[in-house]
């Protein structure tokens, strides 16, 4: 393999794990051909963890939010916003990048405005990516001067007419890229039904409020088969504890679980937020699942999420006050009792799939950071 290049191609994503994982994994396959990355994003993602980022060189930016109550609010968001823009511009002087790509939010927002404003000459190439089905404000703002947004869903809502766009999918990682090479278990009369529940930190505690209740209510044959491993908020472990075991149901319970490609690989069922990162994870690996967006999600984008995967029958989408424990015990039953039901909507989950989105999306950076490369020369 050939030495790192010598210009970096720029990784804009900070936040939440939507924003990021996508980024870990296109740095994952850039890194793999030999590309020299570096990433920029903001305080809150500062300390973020990752291989793919291990040893990139990393800039920290100031920027804010936008949204919020109060002029004043949104005028010292703007003030950080520019500051970050100002930043990048000088680290860009030293690096020479050929590329910069941005995955959404505001984070993403300082290093494309500051390639924006570097002279035709010495711009890097401007690619965004947008993990959600409606088109994020900050990729919103930026899209017409992009020469390619690159789109995880088909219809994707809000794109600005004039738009370079084409769908290459939402990068997930290489362990959960793996699991679209793998059958889905189909259960098996009479043997274990495994399932599994996931909500992150903002989403999570509905489901310990709902799931065991609802679990309680099963038919006792049901019950007896039934595996339950669940992502729940540190202060809702104990309680959530109690209720399985009073339930005579087998758990495992935790607020993370680092090994999430290999309990997707076991679970016949998922229940979760529909964040994009979840949408592409269960589309790799061919999972049925029930689903509740999260209802304070911005531009209510995971209620689009949750359509694609609803529309092609690989998934039932609850709103969060139909979420109950009375229709969960119901749907649950329902699958659990005529397991073919499960088997169709994981074909229709796995015919979704684009566990090649790394690539594809590495495939059009590069190809536009060359032609920036031969148009600075």
């Amino acid at each position: 393999m050939r030495g790192p290049a010598v210009h970096p191609i720029i990784i804009a994503a900070g936040g939440t794990g939507g924003h990021l994982f996508p980024a870990e994994a296109l740095a994952a396959e850039l890194l793999r051909r030999g590309e020299r990355i570096a990433l920029m994003t903001d305080a809150r993602s500062a300390a973020y963890d990752s291989a793919a980022f291990a040893n990139a060189e990393r800039f920290v930016l100031s920027g804010a939010g936008l949204s919020g109550r109060g002029i004043s609010r949104a005028t010292r968001g703007a003030m950080k916003l520019m500051a970050g823009t100002l930043q990048a511009r000088r680290h860009f002087a030293a690096l020479m990048p050929t590329a910069v790509v941005g995955f959404g939010g505001y984070a993403s927002f300082p290093p494309l405005a500051a390639a924006r404003l570097l002279g035709v000459s010495r711009r890097p190439a401007i690619v965004l990516h947008e993990q959600n089905a409606v088109l994020g404000r900050a990729n919103r703002l930026m899209a017409r001067a992009a020469d390619l947004l690159a789109l995880s869903f088909d219809n994707t809502t809000n794109v600005p007419a004039g738009t370079k766009a084409t769908v290459v999918g939402n990068p997930v990682r290489p362990a959960l890229a793996a699991l679209a090479d793998q059958p889905y278990p189909t259960p098996l009369e009479g043997g274990a039904l495994r399932l599994l529940v996931t909500g992150g930190s903002q989403g999570a505690r509905i489901f310990a409020d709902i799931v065991p209740p609802a679990v309680a209510a099963l038919p006792e044959a049901l019950r007896a088969r039934l595996l339950v491993t669940q992502q729940c908020r540190a202060e809702d472990l104990a309680r959530t504890v109690t209720a399985y075991r009073n339930a005579g149901v087998v758990a495992d319970l935790a607020p993370f679980f680092p090994d999430i490609a290999g309990r997707l690989a076991t679970a016949h069922l998922v229940i979760a937020r529909a964040g994009a990162s979840t949408i592409a994870e269960l589309e790799c690996a061919g999972r049925p699942s029930i689903l509740v967006p999260l209802p304070s999600a911005i531009d209510d984008h995971q209620s689009a999420n949750a359509r694609a995967l609803a529309e092609a029958d690989a998934a039932w989408v609850y709103p969060q006050p139909a979420f109950t424990p009375a229709a969960l015990t119901e749907r649950l039953t329902a699958l659990f009792s005529v397991p073919e039901r499960l088997v169709s909507a994981a074909a229709a989950a796995a015919a979704l799939a684009r566990p090649k989105a790394a690539r594809d999306l590495a495939d059009q950076v590069l190809a536009l950071a060359r032609r920036s490369k031969m148009g600075a020369a």
